[in-house]
């Protein structure tokens, strides 16, 4: 590990400050991704600003109804939260498939939103990695790719985003609120993660020094279900092949809101809308859901050793919206 320094600021001004005069600084919280990085040797910042006591580490109800989660809250509590299990069980269901337990107690909702692919190339200083060196190329293409990305991917990356919350929060509309040099900003959390096209070692669209604050979870009818689905090689501690992140509302034998995120297929958590627009107005029924989730494939380029992700998809969506339907009152 190279030698950097360690700053700790004693607000959230002052922490933006210190870390937009660092060019090749970074924010550490709970450190479980970046951490490992920095012993990799896959990023070398120059500077740490500590901000875990910085940013809230609750969850507050807003008088409309929205949960706000600051971003230092852990992964452990947010899964834990009865308001976030009673409310939003896609969002506990999610954080819970991910990493050990020891791991959830330590990382934050606002790092897991931040962390890095897990592209073994990415990780591998001996190889070519565009997010890593821009310009050297992407092994990935020709090589080790079977869990990488069949949507949005470019020739110049393939890799796809690691986290289960995001997928989670990409389906219920989750907005990221964040402070930077320029001040606060809200975005909605799809707007949060690019995908990669020329630029593949920006993962979002934060700039420098600007840093989360909270995620807001909007408030859901009493009638809508949620729910997620992870499918990986092994039954825990694993990355997703394929996830499936559903939020839907169904009256009167019609589909009259649905939101669907697929995680382990891009380079960012995807919102389905090619899907939600041929559900919105159908009956619940196995074949629409399963020609929704082929009219989201459509556009799917996968590389000769992902291919079997497209019907893993389709059939993770189907299963997923068909065990919502059938979910008891």
């Amino acid at each position: 590990m190279k030698p950097f320094r360690y700053q700790r600021a004693e607000d959230v001004p002052g922490a933006v400050r210190m870390l937009a005069r660092a060019p090749h600084g970074a924010f550490l919280a709970g450190g479980t991704n970046l951490v490992d990085l920095m012993r990799l040797g896959v990023t070398t910042p120059e500077l740490l600003v500590d901000v875990r006591r910085l940013t809230c580490d609750r969850i507050e109800e807003l008088p409309d109804g929205t949960l706000r989660i600051g971003a230092t809250v852990s992964n452990s509590e947010l899964a834990a939260d009865r308001r976030i299990r009673r409310r939003y069980p896609v969002l506990s269901q999610a954080v819970l498939s991910g990493a050990s337990g020891q791991v959830r107690n330590l990382a934050t909702t606002g790092g897991n939103l931040l962390q890095r692919t897990r592209c073994p190339y990415f990780q591998d200083l001996t190889t070519p990695c565009n997010k890593r060196e821009p310009g050297s190329g992407c092994s990935a293409l020709e090589g080790h790719h079977r869990d990488l990305a069949i949507l949005g991917w470019s020739q110049a990356c393939v890799a796809t985003h690691p986290s289960d919350m995001a997928v989670a929060l990409a389906a219920l509309d989750a907005v990221v609120r964040t402070r930077g040099p320029d001040g606060e900003r809200a975005l909605p959390l799809t707007e949060l993660h690019r995908l990669p096209g020329d630029e593949p070692a920006r993962d979002t669209v934060l700039r420098h020094g600007e840093l989360i604050t909270a995620v807001d979870l909007p408030p859901l009818a009493e009638s809508v279900r949620s729910g997620y689905r992870k499918v990986r090689d092994r039954a825990s501690y694993a990355f997703a092949l394929v996830s499936v992140a559903a939020v839907l509302r169904v009256a009167d034998g019609t589909v009259r809101d649905v939101r669907i995120a697929l995680g382990g297929v891009a380079h960012k958590p995807w919102r389905a809308t090619k899907a939600e627009q041929a559900l919105r107005g159908a009956p619940p029924t196995a074949e629409r859901f399963r020609a929704a989730a082929e009219a989201e494939l459509a556009a799917a380029r996968p590389l000769d050793g992902n291919a079997f992700k497209v019907p893993l998809v389709r059939n993770t969506v189907v299963s997923t919206l068909l065990a919502l339907v059938n979910e008891p009152p």
